[in-house]
């Protein structure tokens, strides 16, 4: 497909009232998903000694497990859920997601058991892998190709209030965990919203209403179009490579800046009692204000440079940062210096995958190849985040040690990256 002449204007130029208003309902949606992602890893010292009686080392293997099963639904529910907005329409299926999630993450203030908690988790990323999906594929299809990686970008980006919300949650609850859940509750608002202000993108309609019997709305959210097509199936494969590497990184060496930043403290001196509220100060909002910054800077990079040499740029710095976090800090001041640069490098490559994915597909496979990529990286993750706690819990293996190791998958993330086509200043495939 030939390039069409690059636009010199502002990115931001003729997008209307209410292409903004996609985007902005688009995040919201996207805050709340990652809230969800993220209370659990906030809270899960205190969930899990609270239902296991304070069992320590029962509850690190617990959580990782958790955490495991949170990976596996999100991969689910995004392959069903992608599929079904391809099919039946972009804005049913937001609103099926978004009221999943929000009222599982209210059940489990009611959660007695370890089981409970299990089942719940699964549910709630079952409406998690399909939202960000349906939210991403609407984002691409609104905007114009001028504005596609900005926006796309503004749109992952909204995830750090998410993570912020989380944080906060967190403090303020201290070990009364299930407040937190009920906070989930809320988006279940904004189906409300959503009912009353989206319609469904042009170019989905226009496939829909298509009378020509050659038209693809046949094969809408067909996974035997998307992975034995020669077309669309190398980008399915090299996309879901490429998420995964990102999203097993994202959990075993990136949220790890939490438990790097406990290592430290305990190891200066730190009163234990002081320890959790520092280390989820230092994760929850100064690591992921820098994330949050990665993230936005993602969009307008893509742009300017391309979007495979923004991937390659990310994941390479990446590689770099990580030995610097792990074993240059000597107190909780240098840390809090480093990891706002931290979380820019290994999460703001995250926001690619919003502006990426939607750009390799054509309108009647976009939601469910995007979601493919991205929720089937969470199932190839599971493996690394299984790994990763077995590596972190074996008796001689210091913390930095194992973070070190395991942030090699971005090399991994590089060579797939390389292989992948370019999109930038291409419209959408149809």
């Amino acid at each position: 497909m030939s390039s069409p002449q690059t636009d010199t204007t502002r990115w931001y130029s003729g997008i209307s009232r209410y292409q903004w208003l996609v985007l902005i309902i688009a995040s919201a949606g996207w805050v709340f998903d990652v809230y969800e992602g993220q209370i659990f890893n906030i809270t899960r010292g205190d969930m899990l000694s609270e239902l296991l009686d304070g069992d320590q080392a029962a509850v690190k293997g617990w959580g990782d497990r958790f955490l495991a099963i949170f990976l596996l639904g999100g991969t689910v529910g995004g392959l069903v859920f992608g599929s079904m907005a391809d099919r039946y329409g972009r804005r049913p299926i937001l609103i099926v997601t978004i009221l999943l999630y929000s009222v599982f993450s209210g059940l489990t203030y009611f959660a007695t058991d370890i089981y409970q908690v299990g089942v719940l988790r699964f549910l709630v990323a079952l409406g998690i892998g399909g939202e960000w999906a349906v939210a991403a594929s609407m984002v691409a299809e609104v905007f114009p190709s001028k504005a596609r990686a900005q926006a796309a970008g503004i749109f992952h980006a909204s995830s750090i209030l998410g993570t912020w919300l989380a944080a906060l949650a967190g403090i303020l609850v201290a070990t009364q965990w299930r407040y937190a859940y009920l906070l989930g509750v809320l988006p279940a608002l904004l189906i409300v919203w959503v009912r009353a202000s989206v319609k469904e993108p042009e170019r989905w309609q226009k496939q829909v209403d298509e009378d020509d019997p050659q038209s693809n709305k046949h094969l809408a959210g067909s996974f035997r179009d998307l992975l034995l097509n020669p077309r669309w199936s190398g980008r399915a494969f090299g996309g879901l490579l490429l998420a995964a590497v990102g999203l097993g990184t994202f959990w075993s060496v990136t949220v790890a800046g939490q438990d790097l930043v406990k290592e430290l403290l305990l190891r200066t001196g730190t009163a234990a009692e002081d320890v959790g509220g520092m280390a989820k100060f230092a994760y929850g909002i100064v690591q992921a204000s820098g994330g949050g910054l990665g993230l936005l800077a993602f969009g307008p990079i893509a742009a300017r440079f391309g979007r495979k040499p923004a991937f390659v740029g990310f994941q390479l710095l990446a590689l770099l940062i990580v030995p610097v976090v792990c074993f240059v800090p000597q107190s909780y001041t240098q840390m809090l210096f480093i990891l706002p640069v931290f979380g820019f490098l290994t999460l703001g490559m995250h926001a690619g995958y919003a502006i990426y994915f939607p750009e390799l597909f054509p309108t009647h496979l976009r939601a469910t190849g995007a979601s493919f990529c991205f929720n089937g990286g969470r199932m190839l993750a599971v493996p690394v985040l299984l790994f990763s706690g077995w590596l972190k819990e074996q008796p001689d293996m210091q913390l930095r040690y194992a973070v070190l190791g395991l942030s090699t998958l971005f090399l991994v993330g590089v060579v797939v990256v390389l292989m992948m086509p370019e999109t930038r200043n291409q419209e959408l495939p149809e």
